[in-house]
């Protein structure tokens, strides 16, 4: 993946004391936080026995979000990116975890993060890195928490360090979301560790439960996964947002993911054999229906594996 094609920029004299990143041109800082003079409990290892193993760092204390409006970005790709330019930079990274291995809802609890909306975290699938720079008179230490929704990622950096001059500006360049959709790679990973993965870059035409006419990069990932995994059987399961009767959001969500099923059957050639529809309209949630954004995150199709071999 090439390294995403603009930066948070920096006066030249807070140069030495805060990192460059890279982020999608849709990315918008959505909130921030900061103490002239804080500390930080830097994790440096996952939930255990009760606690999160961490690191006391002390400076100015700044945290960040931003958000990124593009459901077919993966906290993987995002993660991965970041990850090599703090490298580049000089950063020395002390700790990475992903969801379950950092210890799930304990560990996303147990360290500070930005309130929703602002910043959202699935605790299936978010992602985590502390780091190091020695930078001469004191540290600069920095975290990242990295985490999407169906339809945007969500990226919290926690800087640590010598007082910068001002927020961390973003500047508009070129991006191409390609690069940014999920590989056979990153969706087969979640499947097989979640058992199921949110097709978060599908989109149907309003009022419609067609699928639309473009070509969707998580269906030719799973439509390779399925390919190189024949005993493999999945599951197309829609979801609504809570406006409407329950049985009219059954009805929609179960022809939205028939609808899917028939884009992987008849483009994608996938064997009809591996692949069912269903819908549950508005009975499984990710989020709150009492926001646009909680609504938009629960219109959704699912993959989930049903074969247990």
């Amino acid at each position: 993946m090439r390294v995403f094609a603009f930066a948070l920029l920096i006066l030249a004299s807070a140069a030495q004391a805060a990192p460059t990143l890279s982020l999608p041109p849709s990315a918008m800082r959505t909130a921030e936080d900061q103490s002239a003079m804080g500390s930080y409990a830097l994790p440096v290892g996952p939930w255990k026995a009760g606690k999160v193993e961490s690191l006391r760092t002390e400076g100015e204390v700044t945290q960040t979000a931003w958000r990124i409006r593009d459901g077919s970005v993966t906290t993987m790709g995002l993660l991965a990116t970041l990850r090599d330019q703090l490298g580049r930079e000089g950063f020395e990274i002390l700790f990475e975890c992903a969801a379950d291995e950092c210890g799930g809802f304990d560990f996303r609890f147990a360290t500070p993060v930005l309130p929703e909306p602002e910043m959202h975290v699935d605790l299936g699938d978010f992602r985590f890195l502390s780091a190091r720079r020695e930078t001469g008179d004191a540290p600069d230490y920095v975290s990242l928490l990295v985490s999407k929704s169906t339809d945007s990622g969500y990226v919290q950096m926690t800087r640590v360090g010598a007082a910068l001059v001002q927020p961390l500006p973003i500047a508009a360049a070129e991006f191409s979301p390609q690069e940014s959709a999920p590989s056979s790679d990153s969706l087969a990973d979640q499947l097989v560790a979640n058992g199921k993965v949110v097709l978060g870059d599908l989109r149907f035409a309003t009022g419609s439960t067609e699928l639309g006419g473009e070509d969707f990069p998580s269906l030719d990932a799973l439509a390779d996964f399925l390919s190189a995994h024949p005993d493999k059987a999945i599951a197309l399961v829609g979801h609504t947002d809570a406006e409407g009767p329950l049985a009219a959001n059954v009805a929609v969500s179960r022809k939205r993911a028939q609808s899917v099923v028939d884009r992987l059957v008849s483009l994608h050639g996938v064997n009809p054999a591996q692949l069912t529809a269903d819908g549950v309209g508005y009975l499984s949630p990710l989020a709150s229906n009492l926001t646009p954004e909680g609504r938009s995150q629960n219109r959704r199709v699912e993959a989930m594996i049903t074969s247990t071999r």
